[in-house]
């Protein structure tokens, strides 16, 4: 691997865990663009910053490394609804921040280059 990569390893793996850490010391702004439909919006936060913190760690060895940047991409997927939803719905608030149609947008393009980014990772190793 080369430098930049493992420079951007290190990187992503901290941006991983620090979101997942988020999701406890702040809640409501994970609440704040979940689906208004959606079932136990407190399990799925905390899940979610589980499975962020997770994947997180499992991108520092090598030997789980191609199966937990898989995860982050389908985590990623998953979670693009919501981006959707958001550039549909700004302008809108979350906490002190007013998200605007134009960084609503810029979020959702945002998504596909942690899609990428997290998928580049799959290609660190051979899976094990």
């Amino acid at each position: 691997m080369d430098k930049y990569k493992k420079i951007s390893l290190v990187i992503l793996i901290a941006f991983y865990v620090l979101a997942g850490l988020n999701h406890f010391r702040d809640p409501d702004f994970y609440y704040a663009v979940m689906p208004n439909n959606l079932l136990y919006p407190e399990t799925v936060n905390l899940l979610a910053g589980i499975a962020e913190i997770s994947l997180g760690l499992l991108l520092i060895p090598s030997k789980t490394r191609y199966w937990a940047a898989w995860g982050i991409v389908l985590m990623l997927i998953a979670f693009l609804q919501i981006h959707v939803s958001m550039a549909f719905k700004a302008p809108m608030k979350l906490n002190s921040i007013t998200v605007t149609p134009f960084l609503a947008w810029l979020r959702l393009i945002l998504q596909f280059v942690l899609i990428y980014w997290a998928w580049w990772h799959t290609t660190d190793t051979k899976k094990a």
